[in-house]
């Protein structure tokens, strides 16, 4: 099949390179706003740059852009799409509601991988949201590199990425906000794992994490949960430790 990819990023160069090794595409046109990439990325994928006038239609089309861009990417590149449309930008709602309203013909499809492509294989939740042979060949290549890849709803989604990215990330970078370095021979498991998982997050793009927390609420509930902790006596500290306890999926039953 043909596929336009559009955003030349890590994400997009990932999804390129599944697409490409499983051997599920003929050609592959790469579109970026920095021609550079698209360049890059296109060499890379041994398919071809082209630009917002120059590009074609396609059977796929993946839109592979930063959050605050998606839907109107999708909106934009849409009517390129003769058979199916993906994106792969780390947020539900907005993206597959632009996608129903501006590609109602075609087969529909949200992937979030939960990883840096680096660190593949892992969990991808996914929302076929039309279902289609092109739908089915994307899932099989994902899942020929070893990731874990699951179907979702938006909703539990993007409830669950308001924990595990928004409030997580908060949590991480406002300890490395509040921490001072302490020589090696003081640092203790927990603050020794904290500080790899800071260094972790800081290694990244700061856009990519804005744009997590921009398109997420949950940090305000970390620097709420800090506060009382803060604010606590020693009584009002242990019920807020004892409450910190997380249930397993298992113990929740």
């Amino acid at each position: 099949m043909d596929v336009l990819l559009v955003g030349a990023g890590a994400m997009g160069r990932w999804l390129g390179t599944a697409l490409s090794e499983a051997e599920a595409t003929a050609s592959i046109s790469v579109l970026d706003t920095d021609p550079d990439s698209a360049r890059e990325t296109a060499e890379a994928l041994d398919g071809q740059a082209v630009t917002p006038e120059t590009a074609p239609n396609a059977d796929l089309v993946c839109i592979a852009v930063p959050i605050p861009a998606a839907e109107e990417v999708i909106e934009t590149y849409a009517a390129h799409a003769n058979d199916a449309i993906l994106d792969v930008t780390g947020t539900m709602a907005g993206p597959v509601a632009a996608m129903t309203e501006h590609a109602p013909d075609c087969q529909r499809l949200s992937i979030h991988p939960l990883f840096a492509p680096e660190n593949e294989p892992g969990n991808i939740p996914t929302v076929v949201d039309a279902a289609g042979p092109i739908t089915e060949t994307v899932l099989d290549a994902l899942r020929a590199r070893g990731n874990d890849v699951f179907e979702t709803t938006v909703t539990d989604h993007d409830e669950a990425m308001e924990t595990v990215q928004a409030r997580t990330h908060a949590a991480v970078l406002a300890f490395g906000l509040a921490a001072e370095e302490v020589p090696e021979r003081f640092q203790t498991p927990i603050s020794t794992e904290l500080t790899a998982l800071t260094e972790q997050v800081t290694g990244g793009e700061s856009r990519v994490y804005a744009d997590i927390q921009s398109a997420f609420e949950g940090a305000d509930d970390v620097a709420d949960a800090a506060r009382k902790l803060a604010e606590a006596d020693t009584d009002a500290f242990e019920r807020l430790y004892d409450a910190a306890r997380l249930e397993t999926p298992e113990e929740s039953e």
